[in-house]
């Protein structure tokens, strides 16, 4: 009787959510969609000589790319993200199967970095697989470009002193030290898995162990926000210890000869996810850097004819534009990385109503650590992950969704917010 009573409970539910589905999809149409995506796997930023070398005496997973570029399986798994969202496109009728569009119908825009313009190119071939998408992009190969650089574009004594109360603040009572000493769990983790204590780092230069006590923040004009101190050091191995996880098919291997849980995995992550909180979600700080992207993807939205905008950054660049929009708090669901998974993609849909209203909705997309570790294909039976995200302070239909007036006065408030942070230094400095 029971069994019977749960199987009709969950019938009933899958025909409930058929039924809001189609709902939401009779009284909305699919307008536009603007992705500002991380790029996905690639190998670790250092090379030869590294501090990778020198913090474990273990051997690294044999990298298929060159220090900082796409890896093999970065390029696999962007082309399966694409073609994921051509399926999406069309399942909501913005595109058709093959589509060619036209001049001006969508924009494929890139990083001068090698990872960046390899992920677009991935992802336009399988969602636009016969459209021969040109990527843009607007400096020579491996050149930062001022709109995906997280610089400073300015700094005075009160913007580094605002700043610096912000960054201390996420240390709690302590202030900036606070912020190691919430990580103690994650170090000791990343020590063990390292055999730190073995490596030549700690042979050499006694660093046996992350301290809490060496955190320094160095806020310079037309620089990335950058810091000193163990917290840099543990960031470096996190990531390439990430990187390695979603490469290396044997786990035990990939921990360097440790069966970790997938709360220690979580943990190695975590580290990496608060150095990138630390340097670029501080209020101030992710309004200075996110500027020209803030300004950029305001504009995309009011672009007639405009169904789709593509712009591949990073990490920093998807932090900080979450921040300056006033995101509430998240943790993804179905990752190791509970902020900006490598290859995910921050998404807006533009929608309008049967009444000619334009609505907004706003997702993390990203592929989920089995997915990624897997190469699973992505399908609308197998979909990636899809997170929705909500803005502080601003009210939802009974749909879930913005009005897009109240998502470009919040685009339009962050960019304001940097002018006027650079009118009050002047002032102050006058």
């Amino acid at each position: 009787m029971f069994k019977k009573s749960l199987i009709f409970f969950v019938t009933f539910l899958i025909a409930l959510t058929g039924t809001v589905q189609a709902k939401f999809s009779n009284n909305y149409q699919l307008e536009e969609m603007v992705i500002l995506s991380r790029h996905n796997i690639r190998s670790p930023l250092s090379g030869n000589g590294s501090v990778l070398e020198t913090i474990t005496p273990h051997k690294w997973f044999k990298w298929t790319s060159a220090a900082s570029e796409l890896s093999l399986r970065g390029g696999q798994l962007e082309t399966m993200m694409g073609q994921y969202f051509r399926q999406w496109l069309v399942d909501e009728e913005l595109m058709t199967e093959n589509y060619l569009p036209k001049e001006g119908e969508v924009r494929f825009y890139a990083n001068s970095m090698q990872r960046t313009i390899a992920t677009a190119q991935y992802f336009s071939s399988g969602m636009l697989p016969i459209a021969n998408v040109k990527v843009e992009r607007h400096f020579e190969l491996n050149k930062m470009d001022p709109v995906f650089n997280p610089q400073l574009t300015f700094v005075n004594e009160n913007f580094r002193e605002k700043a610096m109360q912000e960054i201390s603040a996420m240390g709690g009572k302590i202030g900036l030290q606070g912020i190691n000493d919430k990580l103690s769990n994650e170090y000791k983790t990343l020590e063990k898995v390292l055999d730190l204590k073995n490596s030549k780092l700690a042979k050499e230069n006694k660093f046996n162990h992350f301290r809490n006590d060496d955190l320094q923040i160095l806020l310079e004009v037309n620089k990335e926000p950058a810091m000193k101190g163990s917290l840099k050091f543990a960031n470096s191995a996190s990531d390439a210890l990430i990187l390695q996880y979603y490469e290396e098919s044997d786990p035990v291997k990939a921990g360097f000869g440790h069966k970790l849980t997938a709360k220690e995995w979580e943990r190695i992550a975590k580290i990496k996810d608060v150095y990138g909180d630390v340097l670029f979600t501080a209020p101030s700080v992710a309004v200075n850097v996110a500027h020209p992207l803030l300004t950029l993807m305001n504009e995309e939205l009011s672009i007639d004819g405009r169904k789709f905008t593509f712009l591949c950054g990073h990490d920093s660049n998807i932090a900080s534009v979450l921040a300056a929009l006033d995101v509430e708090e998240y943790s993804l669901p179905k990752s190791i990385e509970k902020k900006t998974p490598i290859g995910s993609k921050f998404v807006i849909c533009k929608w309008k109503g049967n009444g000619g209203a334009e609505y907004a909705s706003l997702y993390l997309v990203y592929q989920t650590t089995d997915q990624l570790r897997d190469r699973s294909a992505l399908t609308l039976d197998n979909p990636p992950m899809i997170f929705k995200l909500k803005l502080k302070g601003l009210s939802q239909n009974s749909d879930g969704l913005y009005r897009l007036s109240d998502l470009k006065q919040r685009f339009q408030n962050a960019i304001d917010s940097y002018d006027n942070l650079l009118e009050e230094g002047q002032r102050l400095a006058a």
